[in-house]
């Protein structure tokens, strides 16, 4: 793998960020104007939610990106993340295959997160803005973006999905301790979140009401702007410092994936991992790679939505994407995945999934936690919800494989530790943990009200 060798340094920190919209060669859909559905290219995304050098990121045909020293420095805490084989796992399952994960728990908020919330915070301070208003589902991304902020001495309010408020109060505990000021959304702070509590004051929250209130607050208040852990191009771009790593890593073990996997809400992870290794597939020298993203039965983007263009938030705030979405309105049921509550995907995997380069597939949270139990008593890690989606699509690829006899090579990607996310097993363990199946009335429902785009 030669041609990645240049962006790596020798203990295989990437100094580079991969950006596959230079190798698509269908590139996804411009965004359109919330308010008018007109092409927003020019400038490429008004109102300037965003610090403008991530914009100029969002829409830039850059092979390669610098990544800038001071953030570097930074994620030399803890990157190069581990690349291991799950050696112990193979042989519980008894498969042929061979089994890698690239581990991302090892960082201070025990995810991937903090590979982006850095560059933003960074990029945030040489703008000399106040600080950072966002949303969080689990609180992974929250906590990534108070770590971030307080790091480079930014403010950071973060509208928190109620139920996850709830489910997950030392996450809260995480970014009040480095400094973020987190409130549960729907919230009386904001019109977005005064109009959804009026309508329905028992609501658990949806992503889509959270961004909608965390855009309202970052234009509302002067020096903050808005900062979110997925979905857009920068944010992907800046999580493949994962897959560039582990390209690094799988040349050292003599090894190469067959299949990567990755559990995907809004996609940051699973796209930080495999758009590295889907450049070859795209540029022909690894045409039958196999990519797969992984998301809840609880909120089917990808495997039972639609793709069309949609709002990126419940308010019509942000900016419209082709992506595949179960409608800007939905509200999740209350699964312990809550990174894959999104209504949407990032809208560079959906152009994938629609031009067949990539699989998606769905799963309840009551088999993935056995997998992940499984998983755990042999690897050792306790995983977030979220990653054990893909550990069950590894055992079911594995599987596979010990039926047909192939011994292929599967990688995934495990986005975080478990360790706060304990309520989830407890409950797989009492056998009180309910799985959620999106009824087709309520997709319906909520695809009614998507944007009437002409040839949309």
């Amino acid at each position: 793998m030669t041609q990645y060798k240049y962006v790596l340094e020798e203990n295989g920190m990437p100094t580079y960020w991969y950006n596959i919209l230079a190798d698509m060669k269908k590139p996804p859909p411009f965004y359109l104007h919330p308010a008018t559905l007109e092409v927003m290219d020019d400038p490429p995304m008004p109102p300037p939610v965003f610090p403008m050098e991530l914009i100029k990121q969002e829409f830039s045909k850059e092979r390669f990106i610098e990544i800038p020293d001071e953030v570097q420095d930074v994620l030399k805490m803890w990157r190069p993340a581990p690349l291991y084989r799950a050696a112990r796992w193979e042989k519980a399952l008894d498969t042929p295959a061979r089994i890698y994960y690239k581990w991302e728990g090892v960082s201070p908020p025990g995810s991937h997160k903090p590979n982006t919330a850095i560059a933003q915070a960074y990029y945030a301070k040489e703008e000399k803005l106040e600080g950072f208003a966002t949303e969080t589902g689990a609180g992974q991304w929250g906590s990534a973006l108070c770590f971030a902020a307080n790091l480079f001495g930014l403010k950071c309010k973060v509208f928190m999905v109620t139920i996850s408020y709830h489910q997950k109060p030392y996450r809260r505990v995480m970014m009040e301790t480095w400094g973020g000021s987190v409130v549960p959304s729907p919230s009386s702070e904001t019109n977005a979140g005064r109009a959804i509590l009026e309508k329905d004051p028992e609501t658990t929250g949806s992503l889509g009401i959270a961004i909608s209130e965390a855009l309202e607050y970052a234009m509302t208040h002067e020096g903050f702007k808005y900062s979110l852990g997925s979905v857009v191009n920068f944010v992907l771009l800046h999580q493949t410092v994962i897959g560039l790593e582990a390209k690094k890593q799988m040349e050292m073990a003599g090894d190469y994936p067959d299949i990567v996997i990755g559990c995907a809400g809004g996609g940051s992870n699973a796209a930080g991992l495999i758009f590295p290794f889907m450049q070859d597939k795209l540029n022909g020298s690894q045409p039958n790679l196999r990519a797969i993203f992984v998301e809840s039965t609880a909120c089917p983007s990808m495997t039972r939505g639609t793709y069309a263009y949609d709002w990126g938030d419940t308010a019509k705030t942000g900016p419209v994407a082709k992506m595949h979405t179960v409608g800007h309105g939905f509200i999740p049921a209350p699964v312990h995945a809550g990174g894959l509550r999104y209504h949407g995907m990032a809208p560079s995997i959906c152009a994938l999934l629609d031009q067949g380069q990539a699989e998606a597939r769905a799963y309840h949270q009551n088999i993935i936690l056995q997998a992940a139990e499984s998983f755990a008593r042999a690897e050792g890690f306790i995983v977030a919800p979220e990653t054990a989606h893909a550990i069950q699509a590894a055992y079911d690829e594995a599987m596979a494989c010990k039926e047909s006899g192939e011994s292929k090579v599967i990688l995934f990607n495990a986005s975080g530790h478990g360790l706060l996310d304990l309520a989830a097993y407890d409950a797989f363990h009492r056998q009180d943990l309910p799985d959620y199946e999106l009824e087709q009335e309520k997709i319906e429902q909520a695809l009614v009200e998507l944007p009437q785009i002409p040839n949309g």
